[in-house]
Formats: structure tokens, C-alpha cells, sequence
């Protein structure tokens, strides 16, 4: 139980990486709970210590239906004869769930005739995402949403409508699905022009199993992910989906932004920051290199240098919430001298280590890269490090686990714009009710408009 607790509660650098954090998070949950409840269960009711005070439960929500159950007593006589009176009542509501019901629209459209001319009028059908589909823009809103961001694969999709009484095929919710891409595309594109108006910009890659075309096994694509900053007004990420890790592709995406990129130490960068991007250094990246020396061999050079890290990351803690020049202001004020400290003691300790060894290695990629990790104390705009699209890249981490392999290169690329889609509503909203809304209006919507229906900018209609 202490050592679950460890990768619960711990500090999460110093134990699991953001991958082996990312999926053992809930069985961690359910099986911290399995325990304390089987230890619980088995200690004598005299012994069982008295539980802390719990914090107020959230209220829940008034718009959910409610259906009363009352418990009243067997009888409301009293043992001495008299009849008892109500004064007052106890209430306590418990979440209830019933399995999704499917219904049926059914649209009439009334026919009218003129008993003189003879002329027959009909209003049109509502232009629809699926000309002459059966699906309303609320079923396709659940399905992207169950693939992309639930991480259900269409065959259990279609078990699941199975079971509710309705026959629909994995070939129909495929090609469903893939109208649902192209239609979503231009909003993507849109998405990343806007996002290379970013002066500074998160980027980072994990690898996707690919199935190979005309062979029965698969090579290793890549998912490049790029995002807004945090302190930044745009709320944004784009996921780009190619066949490899070659710098070239994000050099494509990039196209001819100069900006200041946050990345890690992947030499695919590289190119791009001889070319004008500005380098900006994860120092998550440098602490995570000490953190392991310091757990697994417990070294006191790499236990100092994580202690001074945390410093830094102390002062980050106090400004996250400032305005860009007061963030700023005060990083130079408290942050930097704890840097130049780190720096020189840096330098110092590697002149006393062997070359060749653990300690020098982690000494020697930060002294080497020590430029772009502190390019952040001269630039309220800046992070420190690059977890924000660490955590948004997560959700392949995830869905890889289920789908297993992306079927072709288009596919991968319809998965990335749609995620796109989805991660971004989700930094900014609701994405199922975003999804819905802008399916339904997005056949009607005017391209000089078509801004309006981004992530970031979305007002809900009047209709929803």
C-alpha cells in the first residue's frame, strides 16, 4: 500500500514516467481503495481508527432528473399510543446511471398544394454532415468521441449498440466516420494557421504503430504534437501524423515561423533552430536525468542538483498566475540567482567526476544545453519546461493501447485532425457538446465565417 501511495502521491518525476503515470493512474485508484477497504473490513470495530473529517461533498448537478425514493417507518404509532408527527426530513441524493437509450427522429415535412394553380410546396430537408445519412450530428459527436477520445474501437461501438437493440455495422460507423474527417478538415487547418501566429510554441513526438500497406505487420510512424504556450490566449494543440521521426516534417509543418520553440533534446530540431527558431529547453527533461541517479543510486551530486531544480520550480509555482512582465520581474529577482548557483556548482562538480560515468552524463547535457533551459527567465511567455504538451500527446499514449495500430497513413491522419479537434475542445470547453453543435452548423457555415467554429473561439447556438 505505501509503495502504491508512492506512485499516487509522490512526486511524479522522481518514480514513473509521464507514459507509466499516465496508464497506471486509475488502477492505482481502484487498487489504493481495494486495499484500505479489505484493511478496514478486517480490523475489530473497537480498533478501527477514527477517520479524518472528510471535505464537503460536491453538490450534484440540479439540471440531472431525480426520481424520490421515500423510507418511512414501518408505523408511525408510538409504544404509548399516541400518534407521531412529522417535523422534519433528512436528505441525502446518490448517482444513479442508466445504459444510453437510443431514439428516433422523425422529421415531417408536411406537403401543401394551392386548390387553384395546382402548385405543390415542401420545405427542404436541413442541410445534414451526411447527405441523406441516418445519423443525427449527436450520434456522430458520440462516436468521434468514443474512438478518439474514449478510446473505443468501432467493433466494441458496435457491440455496444448491439446490445441497445440496434443493428449497425463497423463498415457503416467507418464510413461515418471518415466523411466526419473530411468535413472537420478545413477547421484544422484553420486551427494551425492560427496557432503559427503563436510567438512561442510546444512541440513534441511519440511513435504510433502503423500498419505496413500490402504486408501483415506494421513500422513505426509518428505523431508530432504542437502546442500553444500556457500563458498564452490561444488554448490550442495540432497533431500531425507522418510516417516517420525525420526533422523535415516538422520543418513542414512549421513552414516559415521563427518563433521560440520549447522542445526536447531531439536532434530532429535541430535543423529548424540553425534556421531561425529559437531553442527553449525543458528542464523537466534535466531533472528527470538527476531524479533517476538520485532513487537508484541514491548520489548526493544528483540529490543537490534535483534540490536546486525544485527551487526553480518553487518561484514557477508563485507566478504562474501573473501577467507575462510581472512573471518575469520576479524570475529575475528570485529564480535567476538560484540558476547562476546551479550553473556554477554544475561546472564545479564536473570537474571532479570521471568522464564516462552517470553523474557526468546528466552534468554534461545540462551544462551543454544550459542556454535554452534558462532562455526562460528573460521571457514572462516562456515556460520552464515542456510537460503542457507532454500531458496532450498523453492521449496516444492511451488510445494506442486499444486500437492498437493506425489501419493506413490516412487514417492516422484523419486521427490526428479529429483529436485535434477534441484536446482542444477540451483545454476550452465541453468537446461532446462542441462536436454537436458544430457538425449541425458546419454544412451551412460561410468559409470567410469558418473561425467561428474553432475550439477557442466557439459560442454555443441558440438551438442547443
Amino acid at each position: 500500500m505505501a509503495l502504491l501511495k508512492r506512485h499516487k502521491f509522490g512526486q511524479r518525476s522522481e518514480h514513473l514516467t509521464t507514459l507509466q503515470i499516465s496508464l497506471l493512474g486509475d488502477i492505482v485508484d481502484e487498487d489504493i481503495a481495494g486495499i484500505e477497504t479489505e484493511l478496514d473490513d478486517a480490523l475489530e470495530p473497537e480498533t478501527k481508527p477514527i477517520k479524518k473529517r472528510q471535505a464537503k461533498r460536491r453538490p450534484l448537478p440540479p439540471e440531472l432528473p431525480r426520481k424520490e425514493i421515500h423510507h418511512d417507518p414501518d408505523s408511525t404509532q408510538c409504544r404509548c399510543g399516541c400518534q407521531m408527527k412529522r417535523i422534519g426530513e433528512d436528505v441525502s441524493e446518490k448517482l444513479d446511471y442508466v445504459p444510453g437509450v437510443c431514439s428516433v427522429e422523425r422529421h415531417i415535412r408536411s406537403k401543401w398544394v394551392c386548390g387553384e394553380c395546382e402548385t405543390l410546396t415542401q420545405a427542404p430537408m436541413p442541410a445534414h454532415i451526411i447527405d441523406k445519412g441516418i445519423p443525427t450530428t449527436g450520434l456522430l459527436a458520440h462516436l468521434l468521441i468514443s474512438k478518439y477520445a474514449d478510446h473505443l474501437p468501432l467493433y466494441r461501438q458496435e457491440q455496444i449498440f448491439a446490445r441497445s437493440g440496434v443493428q449497425l455495422s463497423r463498415s457503416t460507423l467507418a464510413e461515418w466516420i471518415g466523411v466526419c474527417g473530411v468535413r472537420l478538415q478545413p477547421l484544422v487547418d484553420v486551427m494551425r494557421e492560427q496557432l503559427l501566429k503563436e510567438s512561442v510554441l510546444h512541440a513534441d513526438e511519440t511513435p504510433v504503430p502503423m500498419l505496413a500497406p500490402g504486408k501483415k505487420k506494421t513500422h513505426k510512424a509518428y505523431i508530432w504534437a504542437y502546442a500553444s504556450a500556457p500563458f498564452s490566449e490561444l488554448n490550442a494543440v495540432v497533431y500531425d501524423f507522418q510516417p516517420g521521426r525525420s526533422g523535415q516534417h516538422a520543418r513542414d509543418f512549421l513552414g516559415d515561423w521563427k518563433g521560440q520553440l520549447v522542445s526536447d533534446d531531439y536532434a530532429g530540431y535541430k535543423k529548424s533552430f540553425d534556421e531561425g527558431v529559437i531553442e527553449v529547453g525543458c528542464m523537466a527533461h534535466a531533472r528527470r536525468k538527476f531524479v533517476e541517479l538520485h532513487v537508484a543510486g541514491r548520489s548526493q551530486i544528483a540529490g543537490e542538483a534535483v534540490k536546486l531544480i525544485r527551487q526553480l520550480y518553487r518561484v514557477e509555482q508563485d507566478v504562474r498566475e501573473l501577467p507575462a512582465d510581472e512573471r518575469q520581474r520576479i524570475r529575475q529577482t528570485q529564480a535567476k540567482p538560484i540558476a547562476d548557483k546551479l550553473h556554477q556548482w554544475m561546472l564545479t562538480e564536473r570537474q571532479q567526476v570521471p568522464d564516462g560515468t552517470a553523474i557526468a552524463n546528466a552534468l554534461d547535457y545540462s551544462i551543454k544545453r544550459w542556454a535554452a533551459f534558462t532562455r526562460y527567465l528573460d521571457d514572462g511567455a516562456i515556460p520552464i519546461d515542456n510537460n503542457r504538451v507532454e500531458n496532450l500527446i498523453r492521449p496516444w499514449a492511451l488510445g494506442r493501447k486499444n486500437w492498437l495500430f493506425a489501419g493506413s497513413l490516412r487514417s492516422g491522419q484523419r486521427a490526428a485532425a479529429i483529436m485535434s479537434l477534441i484536446q482542444s475542445a477540451k483545454l476550452n470547453g465541453q468537446p461532446y457538446a462542441y462536436l454537436k453543435d458544430v457538425l449541425t452548423r458546419l454544412p451551412t457555415q460561410m468559409a470567410s465565417a469558418i473561425e467561428e467554429l474553432l475550439p477557442q473561439n466557439w459560442i454555443p447556438s441558440a438551438k442547443m
